[in-house]
This record gives C-alpha cells, structure tokens and sequence, in this order.
C-alpha cells in the first residue's frame, strides 16, 4: 500500500426518505487517493456502489470552493470534520489515516429534518431570512463607495458577519440545536451598517421570533457553535444580538 493511499471503512448513515427509520452501513473503500477531498472520496464510494447495482448516497455540495454552504456532514461527531475553519468540501483525505473508520452522519436537529441519507432540509434557515434578513433598499446602479461614510472597524465588523455561509454546522453542532449563531452573523452584518437602520428593530424582533418558531433550541453558551463554524463567525455577534434585541423589546414597547 503507497503512503499515498488509503483502505478505509466508511460508516454511513442511510435512510431512504423522511418517514424511514434510518441505519448505519458499513461500506469498505480501498485505494482512496490522499490528494481527494472528502466529498470526491464520496464520490467514488458512489461509483462503486452504482457498478454493484446499489443505491449511492445522497449528499448536499455545490461550489466546493467553502463559500456556497451547501455541504454539511458530521464526520467522527464534528461538524464539517476535524479540521478547524474548513468545509467539508475543502477537508482532505491525507487528514485520515490507512484503516480508519469513518463515521458520516447528516446534521442532527429537530429543525433540518432528514430527507434522504445525509442530506436534510435547512429551508428553516432561509425563512429566517425572509422576516428580516434584508435591506429594503432601492439597487439600482451602484453608488460611488464614498456616498455613506461608514467607520473602517465597523466595515470590518460587518464584513465578518457577512462571511456566515449559513451551512448550519452551528446548528449540528450545539447540543440544544441552536441557531443563535446564525442568526445572530444576519442581524449584526447589517444593523451596525447605515443602510440596515432603518429596519434594525423590526429585522431583530422578527429574525429571533421566527427562530423560535422553527424549532431552534436556546443558547447553551458553550462556545461550540464557534469552534465547529468553517468560517469563524465569533460569538461576539450573539452577545451582539442579544443587545439588538433588548433595544428593539423596549423600543416596540413604547
């Protein structure tokens, strides 16, 4: 065996749709090159399975650049796997070892229900958005970068914020299934902007109300949602919206 490839033991969650109960498969997969990413080794474990006449695992990914947030997986019980500010699509195989078993599991919360083996539906997160994750502004063309002068530490600030891909590992990752994490990059990337004042109160108020109403569970104020997020969104931004929302409270109760 070349140092450069792997024999590994892949445990897979499979389930075939939202009402089945779900199992762990073991699937051996020999050859596997250290040079591939984590998802292209899944898909040559799918080629394999389909030459067998087997049904291949259903898996979310698109960019596989770390931006788009389509790609998920707990891998070993770490969400996007072992390695710290990186995507599942970006985690390369020469991070594991020859005769490793691997675990891959779907993200785990009430919230992102299972559609099939590993994908799940994280739609909650994009109805969050809705009640208030936006500037209601008109865009027209673009306007000279010097129009609203905004302090360089708070661009920086926003520009943070903004980086939240909105994958969900926060969510996977919190054992009370939270969403703080998320929520909380959305509603700072623009209240601490001039164009995101004007809908500040309303933004929070209906973000936070809507997260509850998925399902999310509360903060357990235990950091991990940080150390599992691939682009280190900082829990400063939860202690951030915390503030947004006790300000817009006493706002709409007068």
């Amino acid at each position: 065996m070349s140092g450069d490839l792997l024999n590994l033991t892949l445990r897979i969650w499979r389930q075939a749709g939202p009402d089945d109960k779900g199992a762990f498969r073991n699937y051996q997969l020999n050859g596997v090159s250290t040079h591939m990413s984590f998802l292209e080794m899944l898909d040559v474990l799918n080629e394999q399975l389909i030459e067998s006449g087997e049904e291949p695992v259903e898996f979310d990914h698109d960019c596989r650049e770390g931006i788009c947030g389509m790609c998920s997986l707990m891998i070993n019980g770490q969400a996007h796997g072992p390695d710290k500010a990186t995507t599942t699509c970006q985690l390369h195989m020469r991070r594991f070892n020859n005769g490793d078993t691997i675990t891959i599991e779907p993200w785990r919360a009430s919230a992102f229900p299972v559609i099939r083996d590993l994908v799940v539906d994280r739609s909650a997160f994009d109805r969050i958005i809705s009640t208030g994750g936006y500037v209601s502004v008109s865009t027209g063309n673009a306007p000279d970068g010097n129009a609203i002068p905004v302090p360089g530490n708070r661009q920086e600030v926003a520009m943070d914020a903004a980086a939240c891909i909105g994958c969900g590992a926060c969510v996977a990752a919190c054992k009370n299934a939270s969403a703080m994490l998320f929520v909380s990059a959305k509603v700072s990337q623009l209240a601490i902007l001039p164009q995101g004042v004007p809908e500040r109160n309303q933004r929070v108020l209906g973000m936070v109300a809507k997260m509850d109403d998925e399902g999310f569970g509360h903060c357990t104020n235990t950091n991990e949602c940080e150390a599992a997020c691939p682009a280190e969104i900082s829990v400063s931004n939860i202690a951030r919206l915390n503030r947004e929302y006790l300000r817009a409270s006493i706002v709409a109760g007068t």
